[in-house]
């Protein structure tokens, strides 16, 4: 059973922004620490950003400055604000806890960022 289902992706023109939510299982979204991975192709599944149960967040070096994770708890949602996108953000997103991925993947949200 999948407990995690992501959205909002799409195509956006470099210096663009979106906003991916994750809807996750109200279980899932109250005991763990959530995540947010992505994958480009040919690329291995790679950490994008966390919060934990409390609302401390982490990100990676590529993306800091730039996007910005939070929970939503009225609809167990983990979101993920992008600005400044780059080509370099292309990939399939993806969300699941942190830091082990303890549930199956979800289809992930495809983000394409091109002119």
């Amino acid at each position: 059973q999948v407990e995690v289902a992501e959205s909002g992706g799409g195509l956006v023109q470099p210096g663009g922004s979106l906003r991916l939510p994750c809807a996750a299982s109200g279980s899932l979204f109250r005991l763990y620490d959530m995540g947010w991975y992505r994958q480009a192709p040919g690329k291995q599944r790679e950490f994008v950003a966390h919060i934990s149960i409390n609302g401390i967040t982490d990100y990676a070096d590529s993306v800091k400055g730039r996007f910005t994770i939070s929970r939503d708890k009225d609809r167990n949602s983990v979101n993920l604000q992008m600005e400044s996108l780059k080509p370099e953000d292309t990939a399939n997103y993806y969300c699941n806890t942190w830091p082990g991925a303890i549930t199956s993947w979800g289809q992930g949200t495809q983000v394409t960022v091109s002119s």
